[in-house]
């Protein structure tokens, strides 16, 4: 298995679902720089179960910083957080040691791994994972938000409910981040949240589209052709379980214009080189242009339905029938949105990283913000 993306910045991912830990490692932060573990509970209840349209499986994600980390600063060393599993269950799962959940990874993971890779709650390939990534992805946004970038994802669709555009893209963020069901307009929210509890009540579930936005990341920073900002931002975000599709600035909606209606034409305001448009998202060739980052993500609806379905029997080699019992979530496009944020912020500082080295990001943070630099 391949669990470490990133080049300069790193992140390493263990541990599966319904195991004693799980955990991640984050290496290339440079020494000096301050934990906020506040910050990074705050980030961990985000992604936690939200009332009654989420599973009822409600870990606390208590961590432990065991590496990397001394009187709150850091060491320069790889960083390691771990997270004990608590509220388990493996007996939901003794039916599927040999029954495949459909849209699942369980077949797959058994054709690659056999049966010593099928575990419950789907092992090392389940959504319980991104739970340290978020972990280890507070320490990456609180190092970008010293350098005054900020980032921010809302809920931009359920089925046919569409919440509304970034607008007053600073308050917006802000408003996003303090919100536990991300969404810029609460009415819209509300409607949200009962199509879900609907969808609940009828033992199915339902997609998403999450919607993201990075202010302040400076022009000039990715490479060409296979780290692209694009290329690698999409290697980081289909890596999330349930992600299946992604898109920049207007993405598909290129396909319905001219080169003239879609061309981000620039201009100079008060010695600034501006477009007047962000239909590329904020990236030109592969590189940042300095406007703001905008991306979307296609959420999958959660596979683990409790209507019965059409699978297989591994050990029999025969057609049957399954019902999944155990938690799940009707939705997990709301709680996503935590992981995007954290994802990109790791890939976003890697390539700074790549631009300026570990230090000169130590470096770049502001001077009035000395609370999170020694």
């Amino acid at each position: 298995m391949k669990n470490t993306f990133g080049n300069n910045i790193t992140v390493t991912l263990f541990g599966e679902s319904h195991m004693d830990s799980i955990g991640a490692v984050l290496d290339g932060i440079p020494a000096g720089i301050k934990i906020d573990t506040d910050f990074i509970k705050n980030q961990l209840s985000k992604r936690r179960p939200h009332k009654n349209i989420s599973t009822s499986r409600v870990e606390i994600d208590e961590f432990d910083i065991i590496s990397g980390v001394y009187n709150d600063f850091t060491t320069g060393s790889p960083i390691c957080i771990i997270i004990k599993n608590g509220d388990k269950n493996s007996n939901d799962y003794n039916e599927l040691e040999s029954k495949p959940r459909p849209s699942h990874a369980d077949y797959s993971a058994f054709c690659k791994y056999g049966k010593y890779g099928v575990l419950p709650g789907g092992g090392h390939f389940s959504g319980r994972i991104t739970a340290p990534l978020v972990a280890v992805g507070a320490i990456a946004i609180s190092v970008l938000n010293g350098m005054g970038i900020k980032i921010a994802s809302h809920l931009k669709r359920i089925g046919n409910i569409e919440d509304d555009d970034f607008f007053d893209f600073e308050d917006n963020i802000n408003k996003l981040n303090s919100l536990d069901f991300p969404v810029i307009n609460e009415s819209i929210g509300l409607k949200m949240q009962e199509k879900i509890k609907s969808i609940k009540a009828d033992n199915d579930s339902i997609g998403g589209i999450v919607e993201t936005l990075v202010l302040g990341m400076p022009s000039g920073v990715g490479e060409p052709w296979f780290d692209s900002v694009e290329s690698l931002l999409s290697h980081a975000l289909f890596s999330i379980p349930s992600i299946k599709a992604v898109e920049f600035g207007l993405g598909f909606g290129f396909a319905d214009l001219t080169g003239f209606d879609a061309n981000d034409s620039f201009e100079i305001i008060d010695g600034k080189v501006l477009t007047k448009t962000n239909n590329n998202g904020g990236i030109n060739g592969g590189i940042t242009n300095g406007n703001p980052l905008m991306f979307r993500v296609a959420v999958k609806p959660t596979p683990s339905i409790q209507k019965e379905q059409d699978t297989v029997d591994l050990d029999k080699m025969s057609n049957c029938k399954l019902t999944i019992k155990g938690r799940h979530d009707p939705c997990i496009a709301h709680r996503v949105g935590v992981v995007i944020d954290s994802v990109a912020a790791i890939t976003l500082l890697d390539l700074l990283a790549e631009k300026y080295g570990t230090e000169g990001i130590k470096n770049a943070i502001r001077t009035d913000r000395e609370d999170i630099k020694a």
